[in-house]
């Protein structure tokens, strides 16, 4: 494992850790919500999932504190064989909330590049996971091989942003790398309150023409989303509270393993791996994917 990993793997367990900043039923509803329009479109479509796969293999690959799997498959979990596999020790984190729900699960600690298992799985499920590992494509590749014939892999990459917005990314991530887990949080915080107030502003603005040169499209926006996806990263729900929100800025900013891709890219790794694309959604976060393998090896 090399330094940046470990790093990453570090920061993780750290995060999963604060379970105060991510439990609330705001936050936990508009995940839930995001997750079932990334994947599945609609909670019918969710419930259709959750029959045909009721028994099933399933790997949480990168599982964390079980957050995303037990948001979206909730307790439909307990009539899978889940098995949660992450690099940190925050499966300890997961293990704890899904014998909270009465949930049954196996966890495993593995990084996912040289996972070996000798089970192969229905379903790979692997949210906001693949950009923190070292080489991505060579992630999904192992987890692939994993999956049984005509399986399905479940899979959400960041996207590229428009470029002051990827410098300030990177420059924040770098400063912050000089520091632990705790004063990053701590030097984060300003930050977050200024998304805060900016979006407490609710202020729109009408851009009448492309800024291509930042790129900007023209239209109109709510200033503080403005910021937000042009020029600076600063989370902001006026439905969270502070903790939250900075939750969700360490979530970005702290990993020094933090890959952002383009659609074309993505769509070249399911053209490697042969994999048939079921859905395929673009936003401008990031770029969720489900995928069938097909009946090879």
């Amino acid at each position: 494992m090399d330094k940046k990993q470990r790093q990453t793997r570090d920061c993780f367990d750290y995060k999963w850790a604060k379970r105060d900043t991510y439990e609330s039923a705001a936050l936990k509803k508009k995940s839930f919500r995001w997750l079932v329009d990334r994947y599945f479109g609609s909670v019918k479509e969710l419930n259709d999932f959750l029959k045909r796969n009721k028994g099933k293999d399933i790997l949480d690959a990168g599982c964390g504190s079980c957050f995303s799997a037990s948001i979206l498959f909730g307790p439909a979990l307990s009539q899978m064989k889940y098995l949660g596999v992450d690099i940190s020790d925050s499966i300890k984190v997961g293990h704890q909330r899904l014998a909270e729900k009465g949930i049954e699960a196996e966890f495993l600690k593995s990084s996912l590049d040289c996972l070996k298992l000798d089970r192969r799985f229905d379903v790979v499920f692997c949210e906001g996971v693949l950009h923190h590992t070292s080489d991505p494509f060579l992630t999904l590749k192992n987890l692939v091989k994993h999956l049984k014939k005509n399986g399905q892999v479940m899979f959400y990459v960041y996207k590229k942003k428009a470029p002051v917005r990827e410098f300030t990314d990177d420059l924040i991530r770098a400063q912050l790398a000089k520091v632990n887990n705790k004063e990053a949080w701590e030097k984060l915080i300003p930050l977050t309150k200024l998304g805060q107030t900016l979006g407490a502003l609710n202020k729109k603005i009408t851009l009448k023409e492309d800024i291509d040169l930042l790129g900007i499209p023209r239209g109109t926006y709510d200033l503080q989303r403005l910021f937000y996806w042009y020029f600076l990263k600063m989370y902001y729900d006026r439905n969270f509270s502070v903790a939250e929100m900075n939750h969700i800025n360490f979530d970005w900013f702290r990993p020094l393993n933090c890959y952002r891709f383009t659609p074309d890219e993505v769509e070249s790794w399911l053209k490697k791996l042969k994999l048939k694309k079921q859905r395929f959604v673009v936003e401008d976060a990031g770029i969720t994917v489900v995928a069938r393998k097909g009946d090879h090896e």
